[in-house]
């Protein structure tokens, strides 16, 4: 083989290995730098250095979601060049960082992001907003110390001291998985809820081992040796709906209600629920029962 022969097979085959290399990983996951941001470090091995240009944040999107820092690093695997590294790169933007994907905005003081995985790291007191739909509507504010954003799912991982807010609602726990799609977040680990007092109603507490919230909908469902209390009323069960926007929670499975003021006990038959109305401080036993609407509490893919 000659030498021309030869620089072509060399060629071909950096060409083929790029291809196979950015087949590894989905094109949504693949991370782009918009062209202002000014670029230094080694071309060939990485890292590359990204800063914006007089001041300017650096941009970058991957799928549907866009970044902004004051600087960027993109890295490839050791041993890799860069050419051939699309699809197993990962970047970290510093300085303070913005994510935005769709109603969702989120803050924190660095990210780091996986190609590999689809993965983007908050770290720094991450913070994210999730605006309303329609105007008028509440807000979600979800406060942690790590928030994973994946960018195949819609889906944002929070964990460690986690609140979520939506208006007179908040939710405390070790972890909370927000589902934008559905507008969903689920509640794991020391959980707990309260819903602020109103004009109407007194404040509510729940506790429980999970707890999934329809934030459009103000709907609760809590699985798991739950107990409500309200006043001088507290009510134990297995699970729990509650309807915010009717004041009406339903409590199944081994439900028993004592108002420790009055010393009144309300028991429900075992195949029976408890009806409590939240703004009239009352519950009644319902024989009939009341069949918790589960389906609508799972995340998008969850069996």
């Amino acid at each position: 083989m000659n030498r021309n022969q030869t620089r072509v097979t060399v060629l071909l085959s950096a060409l083929i290995g790029s291809t196979l290399a950015a087949a590894a990983a989905p094109a949504n996951r693949v991370l782009k730098f918009e062209t202002s941001a000014q670029l230094q470090g080694d071309l060939r091995n990485g890292p590359y250095n990204y800063t914006g240009k007089a001041g300017a944040a650096v941009k970058a999107t991957v799928g549907t979601v866009s970044i902004a820092a004051p600087q960027a690093s993109m890295k490839a695997p050791a041993g890799t060049p860069m050419a051939s590294a699309e699809g197993k790169r990962s970047a970290d933007f510093t300085g303070g960082v913005t994510v935005l994907r769709g109603r969702l905005t989120a803050k924190g003081a660095a990210l780091n992001y996986s190609e590999a995985s689809g993965q983007g790291i908050l770290t720094g007191a991450p913070s994210a907003v999730f605006t309303p739909e329609k105007k008028g509507d509440d807000p979600v504010n979800i406060a942690a110390a790590n928030m994973s954003l994946d960018v195949d799912t819609n889906m944002s991982t929070s964990t460690g001291n986690v609140k979520l807010v939506s208006g007179v609602q908040t939710g405390r726990a070790d972890k909370v998985v927000f589902d934008e799609g559905k507008e969903l977040g689920l509640l794991t680990g020391n959980m707990s809820l309260s819903r602020a007092a109103t004009a109407k109603a007194k404040e509510l507490n729940v506790v429980g081992t999970e707890a999934r919230i329809l934030t459009k909908g103000k709907l609760l469902y809590v699985l798991g040796k739950v107990k409500l209390t309200q006043g001088t009323t507290t009510t134990t069960g297995d699970a729990v709906y509650y309807d915010d926007a009717k004041n009406v929670a339903y409590v199944v499975g081994n439900a028993v209600s004592v108002d420790s003021k009055t010393g009144t006990t309300v028991r429900a038959r075992a195949s029976g629920a408890l009806e409590q109305r939240t703004d009239l401080g009352r519950v009644r036993a319902v024989d009939a029962g009341f069949t918790i609407p589960a389906a609508q509490f799972k995340l998008s893919g969850e069996k």
